[in-house]
């Protein structure tokens, strides 16, 4: 079977003035038109390549890259809009269509915005979504409590930044726990803080625990022989100054100084530490 959407290993079959028909092994084949044809590429080669639909509504594959692949999120921009709705540039040839019923408010020529990416069973196309909570599930969970996750930055709140947990899951990253500007459409690592008993999940960019300590004393050493083994920074610090030089929390600052000075690396002196 051909995946639309997706990638797709597939064999090459015939050569044509097109280009050359890939197949699946069942009985399926699809055009790789001839400007994206390797070099040096043989009749039973086997090739991986995106397939989608071209401005006929003609399944075709490509060796190009998308942005964005079938049931994925992803920012993108919006190169065009016009009377049925909008198009927006994932990286292909044929630009990704937008109905206005998958729009939360009209899209605007020229800004990116985050979307979700599925086959619309009417059309049997490629389709955009803007209104990302339909393709989200907090209902039945693929994460625990302390997993390592990829996290894209959704928006920005009062509380902090709504993101996406593994392309599945809606999470949220409190702000007292954010040292810099998260943009949306931004890919990190991230882990599992919390489950609430309503799913809904609770995320952190560092690793809860003593499992923050190690990458966190690596930071304060890497600071200090930048600084000629000098940090201005201590018990006495603020939360605020802690955070503004080595975007970490004040606990997480205690927990590695006191690893490091267990170690016997570091100095703790009035002014700050000093490294040994």
């Amino acid at each position: 079977m051909i995946a639309i959407g997706e990638y797709n290993e597939l064999e090459v079959l015939r050569d044509t003035s097109a280009g050359l028909f890939l197949g699946d092994g069942e009985g399926n084949d699809v055009l790789l038109p001839g400007k994206y044809i390797p070099k040096e590429t043989q009749i039973g080669d086997r090739l991986k390549v995106f397939i989608y639909k071209d401005s006929e509504d003609r399944p075709v594959a490509t060796t190009e890259t998308p942005r964005i692949t079938l049931n994925h999120f992803a920012l993108l921009k919006t190169v065009m809009v016009n009377e049925i709705g909008a198009f927006l540039d994932w990286g292909l040839e044929k630009h990704l269509f937008v109905p206005f019923r998958e729009q939360n408010k009209k899209m605007e020529e020229g800004r990116h915005y985050l979307v979700y990416m599925f086959l619309d069973e009417k059309s049997d196309r490629l389709v955009a979504s803007a209104k990302l909570n339909h393709f989200l599930d907090n209902e039945i969970l693929t994460v625990r409590t302390g997993d390592e996750v990829e996290l894209l930055i959704w928006d920005k709140t009062d509380l902090g930044y709504n993101v996406i947990i593994n392309q599945k899951h809606k999470g949220l990253v409190y702000a007292n726990e954010v040292f810099t500007e998260l943009r949306p459409g931004a890919i990190l690592t991230g882990f599992i803080r919390n489950i609430r008993e309503d799913h809904k999940i609770d995320v952190s960019l560092q690793k809860q625990g003593y499992g923050q300590v190690e990458p966190s004393s690596q930071k304060i050493l890497d600071v200090l022989r930048a600084s000629n083994g000098f940090l201005g920074l201590g018990d006495h610090s603020t939360p605020e100054a802690i955070a503004a030089k080595l975007e970490m929390s004040k606990k997480t600052f205690k927990k590695a100084v006191g690893a490091l000075y267990r170690k016997k690396m570091i100095v703790l002196k009035e002014d700050g530490i000093h490294l040994v």
